[in-house]
Protein backbone atom coordinates (compact mmCIF):
# COMPACT_ATOMS: atom_id res chain seq x y z
CA UNK A 1 0.00 0.00 0.00
CA UNK A 2 1.48 3.33 -0.93
CA UNK A 3 2.19 5.92 1.72
CA UNK A 4 1.46 9.16 0.55
CA UNK A 5 3.83 12.10 1.31
CA UNK A 6 2.73 15.74 0.90
CA UNK A 7 5.21 17.81 0.57
CA UNK A 8 4.83 21.10 2.82
CA UNK A 9 7.48 23.35 4.61
CA UNK A 10 8.59 26.48 6.39
CA UNK A 11 11.58 28.00 5.20
CA UNK A 12 13.66 28.50 7.91
CA UNK A 13 16.45 31.35 8.02
CA UNK A 14 18.49 30.65 10.45
CA UNK A 15 19.57 33.95 12.28
CA UNK A 16 21.23 35.37 15.43
CA UNK A 17 17.82 35.88 17.25
CA UNK A 18 19.73 34.36 20.65
CA UNK A 19 19.35 38.28 22.02
CA UNK A 20 15.88 37.77 21.71
CA UNK A 21 15.13 34.99 23.48
CA UNK A 22 14.52 36.61 26.98
CA UNK A 23 11.18 37.00 25.15
CA UNK A 24 9.79 33.89 25.72
CA UNK A 25 11.83 32.70 28.65
CA UNK A 26 9.81 30.07 30.80
CA UNK A 27 11.03 30.98 34.46
CA UNK A 28 10.92 27.66 36.43
CA UNK A 29 9.63 30.18 38.94
CA UNK A 30 5.87 28.87 40.26
CA UNK A 31 4.82 32.76 39.97
CA UNK A 32 6.23 33.35 37.01
CA UNK A 33 3.48 33.25 34.44
CA UNK A 34 2.82 30.29 31.69
CA UNK A 35 4.70 31.47 28.51
CA UNK A 36 2.77 30.92 25.05
CA UNK A 37 4.36 31.56 21.65
CA UNK A 38 2.63 32.29 18.37
CA UNK A 39 2.41 34.04 15.07
CA UNK A 40 -1.10 35.63 14.63
CA UNK A 41 -2.71 38.48 13.26
CA UNK A 42 -5.28 40.30 15.79
CA UNK A 43 -7.71 38.14 15.23
CA UNK A 44 -6.22 34.96 15.96
CA UNK A 45 -3.85 36.28 18.49
CA UNK A 46 -6.52 38.57 20.05
CA UNK A 47 -8.10 35.22 20.44
CA UNK A 48 -5.92 33.30 22.80
CA UNK A 49 -5.53 36.81 24.73
CA UNK A 50 -9.02 36.58 25.32
CA UNK A 51 -8.88 33.38 26.17
CA UNK A 52 -6.06 33.40 28.64
CA UNK A 53 -7.58 36.49 30.36
CA UNK A 54 -10.59 34.02 30.85
CA UNK A 55 -8.09 31.75 32.24
CA UNK A 56 -6.43 34.24 34.84
CA UNK A 57 -9.88 34.95 35.97
CA UNK A 58 -11.38 31.54 36.86
CA UNK A 59 -7.79 30.28 38.38
CA UNK A 60 -5.58 33.04 39.22
CA UNK A 61 -3.21 31.28 36.21
CA UNK A 62 -1.80 34.54 34.26
CA UNK A 63 -1.09 33.10 30.40
CA UNK A 64 1.07 35.41 29.09
CA UNK A 65 0.68 35.38 24.86
CA UNK A 66 4.04 35.98 23.17
CA UNK A 67 2.99 36.69 19.40
CA UNK A 68 5.74 37.13 17.12
CA UNK A 69 6.22 37.41 13.22
CA UNK A 70 5.31 34.27 11.34
CA UNK A 71 8.56 34.48 9.62
CA UNK A 72 10.41 34.38 12.85
CA UNK A 73 8.40 31.56 15.07
CA UNK A 74 10.61 28.63 13.61
CA UNK A 75 13.74 30.16 14.27
CA UNK A 76 12.38 31.63 17.77
CA UNK A 77 11.64 27.90 18.93
CA UNK A 78 14.54 26.48 17.57
CA UNK A 79 17.03 29.22 19.28
CA UNK A 80 15.03 28.17 21.83
CA UNK A 81 15.34 24.63 22.19
CA UNK A 82 19.29 25.37 22.02
CA UNK A 83 19.25 27.73 24.43
CA UNK A 84 17.03 25.34 26.86
CA UNK A 85 14.60 28.32 27.00
CA UNK A 86 11.78 26.80 25.25
CA UNK A 87 7.93 28.17 26.52
CA UNK A 88 5.63 26.38 27.74
CA UNK A 89 3.19 26.41 24.98
CA UNK A 90 3.36 26.69 21.34
CA UNK A 91 1.48 27.41 18.12
CA UNK A 92 3.53 26.00 15.57
CA UNK A 93 3.96 25.13 12.03
CA UNK A 94 4.73 22.24 12.72
CA UNK A 95 6.46 19.79 15.59
CA UNK A 96 10.65 19.99 14.91
CA UNK A 97 13.20 17.43 15.00
CA UNK A 98 14.90 19.47 17.15
CA UNK A 99 12.61 19.68 19.89
CA UNK A 100 10.22 16.74 19.53
CA UNK A 101 11.68 15.00 22.52
CA UNK A 102 10.69 17.81 24.52
CA UNK A 103 6.81 17.50 24.20
CA UNK A 104 3.74 17.06 26.31
CA UNK A 105 1.82 13.68 26.03
CA UNK A 106 -1.22 15.29 25.44
CA UNK A 107 -3.36 12.11 24.16
CA UNK A 108 -6.17 11.90 26.73
CA UNK A 109 -6.86 15.85 26.09
CA UNK A 110 -7.30 15.07 22.29
CA UNK A 111 -9.55 12.02 23.68
CA UNK A 112 -11.55 14.20 26.09
CA UNK A 113 -11.89 16.61 23.57
CA UNK A 114 -13.25 14.87 20.76
CA UNK A 115 -10.69 15.90 18.36
CA UNK A 116 -11.35 14.99 14.75
CA UNK A 117 -9.42 11.32 13.81
CA UNK A 118 -8.27 12.41 10.37
CA UNK A 119 -6.32 15.61 12.64
CA UNK A 120 -5.23 13.03 15.48
CA UNK A 121 -1.91 12.39 14.72
CA UNK A 122 0.07 10.09 17.02
CA UNK A 123 4.19 9.84 17.24
CA UNK A 124 4.96 6.75 15.87
CA UNK A 125 7.43 5.72 18.20
CA UNK A 126 5.24 5.46 21.28
CA UNK A 127 1.87 6.25 20.36
CA UNK A 128 1.35 9.01 21.95
CA UNK A 129 -0.68 12.40 20.59
CA UNK A 130 1.67 15.58 21.24
CA UNK A 131 0.31 17.95 19.14
CA UNK A 132 -3.48 19.15 19.18
CA UNK A 133 -4.77 21.23 15.65
CA UNK A 134 -5.56 24.94 16.65
CA UNK A 135 -7.87 25.17 14.16
CA UNK A 136 -9.56 24.06 11.44
CA UNK A 137 -7.70 25.73 7.96
CA UNK A 138 -9.05 24.95 4.69
CA UNK A 139 -8.50 26.26 0.84
CA UNK A 140 -11.47 27.95 -1.10
CA UNK A 141 -12.73 30.66 -3.18
CA UNK A 142 -13.78 34.16 -3.03
CA UNK A 143 -15.41 36.56 -5.67
CA UNK A 144 -15.67 39.85 -5.76
CA UNK A 145 -19.54 40.43 -5.67
CA UNK A 146 -19.75 43.69 -7.31
CA UNK A 147 -18.02 43.00 -10.18
CA UNK A 148 -19.91 39.92 -10.83
CA UNK A 149 -23.38 41.66 -10.12
CA UNK A 150 -21.80 44.81 -12.67
CA UNK A 151 -21.20 42.23 -15.12
CA UNK A 152 -24.57 40.36 -14.76
CA UNK A 153 -22.97 36.91 -14.44
CA UNK A 154 -24.03 34.14 -12.82
CA UNK A 155 -22.11 32.05 -9.89
CA UNK A 156 -22.87 29.09 -8.09
CA UNK A 157 -23.57 30.15 -4.29
CA UNK A 158 -23.89 27.19 -2.05
CA UNK A 159 -22.69 23.79 -1.29
CA UNK A 160 -25.59 22.04 -3.69
CA UNK A 161 -24.25 24.05 -6.58
CA UNK A 162 -21.13 23.10 -8.89
CA UNK A 163 -19.07 24.44 -11.45
CA UNK A 164 -15.82 22.97 -13.17
CA UNK A 165 -12.33 25.34 -13.68
CA UNK A 166 -13.72 25.72 -17.38
CA UNK A 167 -17.00 27.20 -16.48
CA UNK A 168 -15.64 29.49 -13.66
CA UNK A 169 -12.25 30.87 -15.76
CA UNK A 170 -15.59 31.45 -19.13
CA UNK A 171 -17.45 33.38 -16.41
CA UNK A 172 -14.54 34.99 -14.94
CA UNK A 173 -13.41 36.34 -18.17
CA UNK A 174 -17.19 37.91 -18.84
CA UNK A 175 -16.17 39.88 -15.41
CA UNK A 176 -13.26 41.00 -16.77
CA UNK A 177 -14.77 42.07 -19.92
CA UNK A 178 -18.08 43.33 -18.70
CA UNK A 179 -17.23 45.08 -15.45
CA UNK A 180 -13.94 46.39 -16.36
CA UNK A 181 -11.99 43.86 -14.02
CA UNK A 182 -7.74 43.89 -14.24
CA UNK A 183 -7.74 40.15 -13.84
CA UNK A 184 -10.15 37.05 -13.58
CA UNK A 185 -8.21 35.31 -10.75
CA UNK A 186 -5.14 35.69 -8.24
CA UNK A 187 -4.32 32.60 -5.69
CA UNK A 188 -2.02 32.68 -3.30
CA UNK A 189 1.67 31.54 -3.99
CA UNK A 190 1.60 28.32 -1.61
CA UNK A 191 1.60 24.70 -2.11
CA UNK A 192 -1.50 24.34 -0.41
CA UNK A 193 -3.15 25.80 -2.39
CA UNK A 194 -1.85 24.43 -5.46
CA UNK A 195 -2.40 20.65 -3.98
CA UNK A 196 -5.76 21.67 -3.67
CA UNK A 197 -5.68 22.60 -7.53
CA UNK A 198 -4.08 18.80 -8.33
CA UNK A 199 -6.95 17.29 -6.23
CA UNK A 200 -9.16 18.96 -8.22
CA UNK A 201 -8.15 17.83 -11.50
CA UNK A 202 -8.18 14.17 -10.09
CA UNK A 203 -4.92 13.91 -8.89
CA UNK A 204 -3.48 12.43 -5.67
CA UNK A 205 -0.60 15.10 -5.83
CA UNK A 206 2.84 13.88 -5.03
CA UNK A 207 3.06 10.06 -4.01
CA UNK A 208 5.33 7.92 -2.35
CA UNK A 209 5.76 4.26 -3.78
CA UNK A 210 9.06 2.69 -2.02
CA UNK A 211 11.89 5.71 -2.35
CA UNK A 212 10.60 6.77 -5.66
CA UNK A 213 7.70 9.73 -5.67
CA UNK A 214 5.92 10.29 -8.36
CA UNK A 215 2.88 12.77 -9.83
CA UNK A 216 0.46 11.16 -11.79
CA UNK A 217 -1.29 12.58 -15.36
CA UNK A 218 -3.90 14.30 -13.62
CA UNK A 219 -1.47 16.08 -11.56
CA UNK A 220 0.81 17.19 -14.96
CA UNK A 221 -2.59 18.56 -16.20
CA UNK A 222 -3.27 20.90 -13.70
CA UNK A 223 -0.36 22.27 -13.81
CA UNK A 224 -0.33 22.73 -17.32
CA UNK A 225 -3.84 24.21 -16.85
CA UNK A 226 -2.41 26.71 -14.04
CA UNK A 227 0.09 27.87 -16.15
CA UNK A 228 -2.00 28.52 -19.09
CA UNK A 229 -4.46 30.53 -16.66
CA UNK A 230 -0.58 32.93 -15.57
CA UNK A 231 0.16 33.10 -19.35
CA UNK A 232 -2.60 35.10 -21.09
CA UNK A 233 -3.44 37.58 -18.63
CA UNK A 234 -6.61 36.11 -16.63
CA UNK A 235 -4.08 36.22 -13.25
CA UNK A 236 -1.41 37.95 -12.09
CA UNK A 237 1.84 36.21 -12.76
CA UNK A 238 3.94 38.84 -10.93
CA UNK A 239 2.21 37.31 -7.79
CA UNK A 240 3.89 33.66 -8.13
CA UNK A 241 7.22 35.19 -10.26
CA UNK A 242 7.71 38.51 -8.29
CA UNK A 243 6.37 38.07 -4.67
CA UNK A 244 3.37 40.22 -5.02
CA UNK A 245 0.64 39.66 -1.92
CA UNK A 246 -2.71 37.74 -3.62
CA UNK A 247 -4.68 39.18 -0.57
CA UNK A 248 -4.09 43.05 -1.32
CA UNK A 249 -4.38 42.45 -5.05
CA UNK A 250 -7.66 41.21 -4.32
CA UNK A 251 -9.08 43.73 -1.96
CA UNK A 252 -7.53 46.42 -4.71
CA UNK A 253 -10.96 45.34 -6.14
CA UNK A 254 -10.00 44.74 -9.31
CA UNK A 255 -9.98 40.86 -9.35
CA UNK A 256 -13.10 38.93 -10.04
CA UNK A 257 -12.06 36.08 -7.79
CA UNK A 258 -9.61 35.17 -5.29
CA UNK A 259 -8.23 31.51 -4.77
CA UNK A 260 -7.00 31.54 -0.46
CA UNK A 261 -8.98 29.80 2.66
CA UNK A 262 -11.15 30.40 5.32
CA UNK A 263 -8.64 31.87 7.53
CA UNK A 264 -9.28 35.41 5.31
CA UNK A 265 -13.33 35.59 6.29
CA UNK A 266 -12.35 37.41 9.67
CA UNK A 267 -9.76 39.55 7.63
CA UNK A 268 -12.32 40.45 5.29
CA UNK A 269 -14.68 41.14 7.56
CA UNK A 270 -12.68 43.95 9.00
CA UNK A 271 -10.79 45.42 6.00
CA UNK A 272 -12.74 45.05 2.78
CA UNK A 273 -15.19 48.25 2.99
CA UNK A 274 -15.02 49.12 -0.55
CA UNK A 275 -16.88 46.45 -2.50
CA UNK A 276 -19.61 43.33 -1.61
CA UNK A 277 -17.43 40.02 -1.53
CA UNK A 278 -18.52 36.20 -1.17
CA UNK A 279 -17.63 32.77 -0.32
CA UNK A 280 -18.23 30.55 -3.00
CA UNK A 281 -17.74 27.06 -4.25
CA UNK A 282 -14.45 25.94 -5.27
CA UNK A 283 -14.25 24.83 -8.79
CA UNK A 284 -14.08 20.84 -9.95
CA UNK A 285 -12.47 19.48 -12.93
CA UNK A 286 -14.20 16.87 -12.19
CA UNK A 287 -13.65 16.37 -8.13
CA UNK A 288 -14.89 18.11 -5.44
CA UNK A 289 -11.81 18.75 -3.16
CA UNK A 290 -10.18 21.16 -1.06
CA UNK A 291 -7.38 20.83 0.89
CA UNK A 292 -7.60 20.99 4.70
CA UNK A 293 -5.94 20.35 8.10
CA UNK A 294 -4.24 22.21 11.31
CA UNK A 295 -3.84 25.65 10.98
CA UNK A 296 -0.85 25.72 13.78
CA UNK A 297 -0.27 22.66 16.31
CA UNK A 298 -0.94 23.64 19.80
CA UNK A 299 2.65 21.96 21.64
CA UNK A 300 3.30 21.83 25.67
CA UNK A 301 6.90 21.57 26.44
CA UNK A 302 8.61 19.25 28.89
CA UNK A 303 11.38 20.58 31.43
CA UNK A 304 9.88 23.88 32.01
CA UNK A 305 9.07 22.89 35.64
CA UNK A 306 5.65 23.42 34.64
CA UNK A 307 3.84 20.74 32.96
CA UNK A 308 1.03 19.74 35.15
CA UNK A 309 0.03 23.36 34.53
CA UNK A 310 0.88 23.62 30.81
CA UNK A 311 -0.94 20.51 30.53
CA UNK A 312 -4.23 21.45 32.35
CA UNK A 313 -4.50 25.04 30.94
CA UNK A 314 -4.35 23.18 27.50
CA UNK A 315 -7.04 20.91 28.59
CA UNK A 316 -8.92 23.73 29.43
CA UNK A 317 -8.92 25.66 25.93
CA UNK A 318 -9.77 22.47 24.73
CA UNK A 319 -12.86 22.20 26.75
CA UNK A 320 -16.43 22.59 24.42
CA UNK A 321 -17.56 26.31 25.95
CA UNK A 322 -13.91 27.46 25.54
CA UNK A 323 -13.15 26.20 22.43
CA UNK A 324 -16.10 27.03 21.21
CA UNK A 325 -15.88 30.88 22.47
CA UNK A 326 -12.05 30.73 20.83
CA UNK A 327 -13.86 29.54 17.60
CA UNK A 328 -16.14 32.36 17.64
CA UNK A 329 -13.84 35.13 18.54
CA UNK A 330 -11.19 34.02 15.89
CA UNK A 331 -13.54 33.61 13.37
CA UNK A 332 -12.02 30.06 12.38
CA UNK A 333 -13.44 26.65 12.16
CA UNK A 334 -13.28 24.38 14.97
CA UNK A 335 -10.99 20.92 15.08
CA UNK A 336 -12.87 19.32 17.34
CA UNK A 337 -16.46 17.46 17.10
CA UNK A 338 -19.56 18.25 18.57
CA UNK A 339 -19.67 21.85 18.58
CA UNK A 340 -22.13 24.45 17.69
CA UNK A 341 -20.26 28.02 16.87
CA UNK A 342 -22.74 30.47 15.97
CA UNK A 343 -20.34 33.32 14.15
CA UNK A 344 -21.33 36.42 14.29
CA UNK A 345 -20.87 37.16 10.71
CA UNK A 346 -20.55 35.37 7.21
CA UNK A 347 -21.92 31.62 8.47
CA UNK A 348 -23.11 31.22 5.43
CA UNK A 349 -19.40 30.87 4.15
CA UNK A 350 -18.07 28.27 7.78
CA UNK A 351 -20.82 26.49 6.29
CA UNK A 352 -19.96 26.19 3.04
CA UNK A 353 -15.83 25.28 3.93
CA UNK A 354 -17.35 22.55 6.52
CA UNK A 355 -19.67 20.90 3.43
CA UNK A 356 -16.70 21.19 0.97
CA UNK A 357 -14.49 19.65 3.45
CA UNK A 358 -16.89 16.76 4.26
CA UNK A 359 -17.52 15.88 0.47
CA UNK A 360 -14.17 16.22 -0.25
CA UNK A 361 -11.58 13.00 -0.95
CA UNK A 362 -9.30 11.64 1.52
CA UNK A 363 -6.52 12.78 0.07
CA UNK A 364 -7.41 16.23 0.92
CA UNK A 365 -6.20 15.50 4.28
CA UNK A 366 -3.18 14.57 4.35
CA UNK A 367 -0.82 17.58 3.83
CA UNK A 368 -0.65 18.99 7.65
CA UNK A 369 -1.06 15.44 9.52
CA UNK A 370 1.44 13.86 6.70
CA UNK A 371 3.96 16.78 7.48
CA UNK A 372 3.94 16.42 11.86
CA UNK A 373 4.77 12.71 11.43
CA UNK A 374 7.96 13.62 9.52
CA UNK A 375 8.40 16.24 11.98
CA UNK A 376 8.29 12.86 14.81
CA UNK A 377 9.95 10.96 12.59
CA UNK A 378 12.80 13.82 12.67
CA UNK A 379 12.55 14.73 9.14
CA UNK A 380 12.53 18.29 8.35
CA UNK A 381 11.82 19.90 5.07
CA UNK A 382 13.35 23.36 3.87
CA UNK A 383 12.07 23.92 0.52
CA UNK A 384 9.03 23.33 -1.00
CA UNK A 385 9.50 21.64 -4.01
CA UNK A 386 5.87 21.84 -5.53
CA UNK A 387 5.64 25.49 -5.39
CA UNK A 388 9.41 26.25 -6.14
CA UNK A 389 9.68 24.24 -9.44
CA UNK A 390 6.41 25.38 -10.65
CA UNK A 391 7.52 29.10 -10.39
CA UNK A 392 10.29 28.21 -12.40
CA UNK A 393 7.53 26.49 -15.11
CA UNK A 394 5.27 29.28 -15.36
CA UNK A 395 8.43 31.55 -15.47
CA UNK A 396 9.03 29.86 -18.77
CA UNK A 397 12.71 28.10 -17.15
CA UNK A 398 11.77 24.33 -17.42
CA UNK A 399 9.41 22.64 -19.05
CA UNK A 400 6.24 21.03 -17.96
CA UNK A 401 8.59 17.52 -18.01
CA UNK A 402 11.25 19.02 -16.40
CA UNK A 403 9.26 20.46 -13.40
CA UNK A 404 7.81 17.19 -12.31
CA UNK A 405 10.88 15.40 -12.39
CA UNK A 406 12.89 18.36 -10.25
CA UNK A 407 9.34 18.62 -7.85
CA UNK A 408 10.39 14.45 -7.41
CA UNK A 409 13.95 14.39 -6.89
CA UNK A 410 13.73 17.03 -4.46
CA UNK A 411 11.46 15.57 -2.76
CA UNK A 412 12.94 12.05 -2.70
CA UNK A 413 16.15 13.82 -1.61
CA UNK A 414 14.58 15.25 1.13
CA UNK A 415 12.30 12.29 2.38
CA UNK A 416 13.47 8.88 0.44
Amino acid sequence: MNHRIRVAATVVAVGALLASITACSSSNDESAPLKFVLSGDATQGGGYQKMADKYFEETGTKVEIVDVPGDDLTTRLRNSAQADDLPNIAAAANVDPLWKDQLLDLTSVAKDANVLPTLTVEDPADKKVKALPSSLTSVGMFINKDLWDKAGVSYPTDEGQTWTWDEFVAKAKQVQSGAGAQYGLTMDASAHRLRSFLYEFGSQGVVQDGDDFSIDDEGKTALEYFKTMNDDGFMPKSVWTAGDDASATFKSGQVAAYYSGVWQIADFQANITDFAWASVPTPQQPVKATNYGAASWIVGFSGQGKDEATTKFISWLYQPENYTAYCEIAGCLPSVSGLNVSYPKNADAFALYNAEIAASPDVSAVQTTDQLRQGYEGKSLEVEPLKDETIKYISGEQSIDQTIDAITKATKEALG
